[in-house]
């Protein structure tokens, strides 16, 4: 083979390869929005325009870890240390809303798109994608919270291991520029059957247990929300109420709003909110969120 041939032969290899070789992270994948949805398939991030969320001043009954999570995040925006967060708790009690108000909060007073904090929603299938995410974050420079809401984990579902590894102890270790936010049901990520389960049948029932439990241990920050009281029920409707500027009688509000709960069989967030949507129907009240 002459040298012509061979230099073209080595050409055509080095063009090979470079086809088969991964594209290199993109970094301007979190220009022009800040909240982004991470397509794990095309590992590409969508942005969103518009985020479905309250306002921070109106999550009602969850004061303490409101301003617990605002620090932590308005630290994180600082470039200060912080701490991963997991809220974990009753439903409807405001876990992601929390999550999406303390981001809009953080970046309220400020205008650059490259200093603002970018909230970027990863979907609880796609978590063994999140090593891929990580890189394309690190190479943006950009600060971001990573959230995943209603995260847990089932019965021979080994993913939480890759999770553990990214979140702390991991060799690269998490990205300075990258927090972890996760709301679920489950203080421990796990049903409380699965982690009984292995004490009954480890043959080292302790180490076993650990294994399960030490996964929520990577968050700095464990935030908890439990069922409000009729009286902190009445309070959230009441703030929706005034912040959205329906006309309705005290008396009648406090009656529409119990009867509201009892025929839903709980009082949340979540239940005062779908009631002062049902309210501004029948007053005509147009509201957002």
């Amino acid at each position: 083979m002459t040298d012509p041939e061979i230099r073209s032969l080595l050409v055509r290899i080095a063009d090979a390869l470079e086809r088969m070789a991964p594209p290199p992270p993109p970094t301007s994948q979190l220009e022009g929005a800040d909240a982004f949805v991470w397509d794990a398939e095309t590992a590409q991030l969508t942005p969103v325009p518009r985020v479905a969320r309250v306002e921070l001043e109106l999550l009602k009954g969850v004061d303490r870890v409101r301003d617990i999570l605002l620090e932590n995040t308005e630290r994180f925006a600082a470039g200060l240390p912080s701490n991963n967060a997991l809220l974990w708790g009753a439903r409807g009690m405001g876990k992601s809303s929390l999550v999406k108000a303390a981001h809009a909060a953080a970046n309220r007073d400020v205008a650059a798109t490259k200093d603002r904090l970018a909230l970027i929603e990863i979907h609880r299938e796609d978590i063994e994608s999140l090593p891929t995410l990580l890189r394309t974050l690190d190479a943006s420079g950009r600060r971001c919270i990573i959230f995943c809401d209603d995260l847990s984990f089932d019965a021979g579902d080994a993913s939480y291991k890759s999770l553990k590894a990214v979140l702390e102890g991991g060799l690269e270790g998490r990205p300075q520029n990258v927090i972890f936010y996760a709301t679920s049901n489950r203080r421990h990520l796990m049903p409380r059957d699965m982690i009984d389960n292995e004490r009954a049948t480890a043959i080292n029932p302790g180490e076993a247990v650990e294994e399960k439990v030490s996964l929520s241990d990577r968050f700095g920050l464990w935030l908890g929300f439990h069922s409000c009281g009729q009286d902190v029920y009445l309070d959230m409707v009441q703030g929706y109420v005034a912040a959205f500027d329906i006309a309705i009688d005290a008396e009648e509000l406090r009656r529409d709003a119990l009867e509201w709960a009892t025929t839903r069989g709980a009082r949340s967030g979540r239940v005062a909110w779908q009631f002062v949507q049902d309210l501004a129907g029948r007053k005509g009240v147009k509201i957002s969120a």
